[in-house]
């Protein structure tokens, strides 16, 4: 068992609200998913890996986005509503459900890993040693994705701002963007140096960057 906070932490989180962060209420969260979802390089992903996605409604806009998303999350009742919501969209087909954590092994064969507020929740020893587990076993040009709230959280482990770090700083993957604002930060990585998205679509002027050695 990895360090990290208990199952039974979100247990009762979603005992006390079935929306306990009010995901699919605040315009904090639409604004981050919206930012989240912008950043992306590609239009269309493969196959998608959403730890921690509680009540779906970022799962959702990634089914939109991608051939087959694999989302999970800890929590019983968080994956029921996300069933309910995918469902009630029409957005079920090509999601998968799982009640797991980001510490077990990874879905084989994703293009993006989008962690959205659920890096801070393990210890900076165990983020790293499942960054460094699961990363390698990325194929080469996926796309990871880290969006975390920034103020302190006396439960969590680590900050938003450790955490980004530590995703930033495992071997192989390369920054291609960043947002920050008092409240949030996003850190786009990718596998291996990758081409700008101008440059991926040709766009006269762009260039692409060195391959790495």
């Amino acid at each position: 068992m990895t360090g990290r906070l208990s199952d039974s932490y979100f247990d009762d989180m979603y005992a006390a609200s079935p929306d306990p962060w009010q995901l699919a209420e605040r315009w904090y969260e639409a604004r981050k998913y919206a930012i989240t979802m912008a950043m992306l390089p590609r239009r269309r992903f493969r196959h998608a890996f959403e730890p921690g996605c509680s009540v779906g409604v970022l799962t959702e806009m990634l089914s939109q986005r991608c051939d087959r998303v694999t989302a999970t999350d800890v929590a019983r009742v968080a994956l029921e509503s996300a069933r309910k919501r995918l469902s009630h969209g029409d957005r079920f087909d090509g999601v998968t459900l799982l009640q797991s954590s980001l510490d077990t092994p990874w879905p084989a064969d994703v293009d993006l890993v989008v962690l959205s507020e659920v890096g801070y929740y393990l210890d900076a020893p165990s983020l790293r040693a499942v960054l460094a587990r699961e990363c390698p076993r990325l194929p080469r040009g996926a796309t990871l994705i880290a969006a975390h709230w920034r103020h302190r959280v006396d439960d969590y482990p680590l900050t938003g701002d450790e955490t980004t770090d530590i995703v930033a700083h495992t071997p192989g993957l390369h920054l291609q963007a960043r947002y920050l604002d008092d409240d949030v930060v996003i850190g786009l990585f990718s596998v291996g140096a990758t081409p700008s998205v101008a440059a991926s679509t040709e766009i006269p002027g762009a260039f692409n960057p060195p391959e790495d050695h």
